[in-house]
């Protein structure tokens, strides 16, 4: 018995399938069966009957995806799938995945950013609503990458006036000072997950004019205080290693049409034993403050590869 699926339009079903059929080893192991492409027809070959339905309703998602331009790579297929998985066992939460996660694109150029997870979604609109967003969860979930990609819009379409960048600089017996070079030079092995991330939206030549221009600025955490920080985008990232000190310093310098991000991770902190992080203690006190929204990310939302959300699953296992 076999299960198909028609496509209208041929370059739809091509989008799905991947350049030279990528995509069909990945579904069939997702899936564990056996898929054929015909001219625009997919189809399933199996007599599991959810299975099939699975097969069915993913065609649909994916095809969504498609025709609103997404490109259709292992992310997009896996993330789509795990939707369908938590609406399986958890029918409640069919109606809250009814919009469309594809309606929250970012366009840079010619890069689109989309949220690939429900958790993303409540994230980048949390970002939208919200003065302060706190992102908490595991690598590869997107936290910092989400967070970029927003701030670049709202600077590129002149809604910010300025996205700054920054980090505490955590490291063992080492301070800035001791390191060579300028600013600049020094706090770039800290910031490079941030520009990797700004580096894939844009090119180097936009972020360097960007720069001379003053619209992106890095800035170590020690070197907030006195400032007031208006019509701009904050991204406080690893903000699981600040103090709680810190923390409190960080979150009144925003001023006027300001809006902070601030991403981490609590079980990756690198602060001393008797230290208290500055992320764990926010998100425990500031609960129920108008403007301010907390998003949990967990290992189902790991879009970065299957092998990350596995270790994830992994260590949380073994805690």
């Amino acid at each position: 018995m076999s299960t198909t699926v028609n496509f209208e339009d041929q370059n739809v079903l091509g989008m799905i399938c991947g350049v030279n059929d990528s995509n069909i080893p990945y579904l069939e192991n997702l899936l564990d069966t056996t898929i054929y492409v015909r001219g625009v027809d997919i189809s399933y070959d199996g007599e599991n009957r959810s299975v099939s339905q699975m097969f069915q309703s993913l065609m649909k998602r994916l095809e969504k995806l498609a025709k609103a331009g997404v490109p259709i790579a292992e992310s997009e297929i896996f993330m789509e799938y795990q939707s369908l998985l938590t609406e399986m066992q958890f029918p409640e939460a069919e109606e809250a995945a009814a919009s469309d996660p594809a309606s929250l694109t970012i366009n840079l150029g010619n890069r689109s950013v989309f949220p690939k997870s429900r958790t993303q979604k409540k994230y980048l609109e949390a970002i939208a609503n919200s003065q302060i967003t706190f992102a908490g969860g595991p690598a590869g979930t997107g936290k910092t990458f989400l967070a970029v990609a927003y701030s670049l819009s709202q600077i590129i379409s002149g809604r910010k006036q300025k996205l700054i960048l920054s980090r505490p600089v955590v490291e063992a017996g080492e301070s800035l000072g001791f390191l060579p070079g300028d600013l600049g030079q020094k706090l770039n092995p800290y910031l490079k997950p941030l520009y990797d991330s700004m580096e894939f939206l844009i090119s180097p030549q936009m972020i360097k004019r960007l720069e001379d221009s003053s619209m992106i600025e890095i800035s170590p955490l020690a070197y907030m205080r006195g400032r007031s920080l208006h019509h701009a985008c904050i991204i406080l990232d690893e903000a699981q290693n600040t103090t709680v000190e810190q923390m409190k310093m960080f979150l009144t310098r925003l001023g006027e049409d300001s809006t902070a991000i601030v991403t981490g991770d609590i079980t990756q902190t690198d602060l001393p034993r008797n230290k208290v992080s500055g992320l764990v203690h926010a998100m425990s006190i500031l609960q129920g403050i108008e403007g301010i929204s907390f998003v949990n990310f967990h290992s189902q939302d790991v879009v970065r590869s299957r092998i990350v959300q596995r270790i994830v699953d992994a260590y949380e296992k073994n805690k």
